[in-house]
């Protein structure tokens, strides 16, 4: 407001970059979220259920403010990456527990026992994959370009998926009135 006639200030260099990655990286995310809610409608076969496999997502978003702070990273394009990276994976665990889910209540077990005995068979696969995957991304954090997508993989998978194995069982129980 204080510049001579004639000047004006405007983004450029590294933030105008940023910022148009940063469109570029946005406009698509409609068709993505269609199409991950149509391959989980596929798979599922039931809105509600559809449902609580999405809710989880956001779950990860705790690990990951976390993570960039415990860490020092910046909310940037990569770390941004990386969290929709993380939420394909969340959703994955969610997929693997409410699908054993399904299947004991298929085998004629109360929906109590389904979801308590789902939550505990699937415990041990869902956290050494999460693991593993965390494992994997401990020599990016320490590099200059990859490392805030790192941190936001690790720390949100991390949090999320002790939640998961958590919340998701008591959304379950408690959209079924169980």
């Amino acid at each position: 407001d204080n510049l001579p006639a004639g000047y004006k200030i405007e983004a450029a260099g590294a933030l105008h970059d940023s910022k148009k990655a940063m469109g570029n990286i946005t406009k698509p995310v409609p068709a993505m979220i269609f199409c991950i809610i149509t391959l989980l409608m596929f798979q599922l076969k039931n809105g509600k259920l559809m449902l609580l496999t999405v809710l989880t997502a956001p779950l990860g978003l705790i690990g990951v403010a976390a993570g960039m702070l415990i860490f020092d990273q910046a909310m940037g394009f990569v770390a941004i990456l990386g969290v929709l990276a993380l939420s394909g994976m969340i959703i994955r665990n969610s997929v693997i527990l409410i699908d054993q889910i399904q299947k004991h209540l298929e085998e004629g077990e109360t929906p109590w026992d389904a979801i308590m005995d789902s939550a505990v068979m699937r415990f041990r696969p869902i956290m050494l994959t999460a693991a593993a995957a965390i494992l994997g991304m401990i020599p990016l954090m320490f590099s200059t370009f990859w490392g805030p997508m790192a941190v936001a993989i690790a720390s949100g998978l991390l949090v999320a998926t002790v939640l998961t194995l958590l919340v998701l069982p008591t959304m379950y129980a408690t959209v079924y009135k169980v």
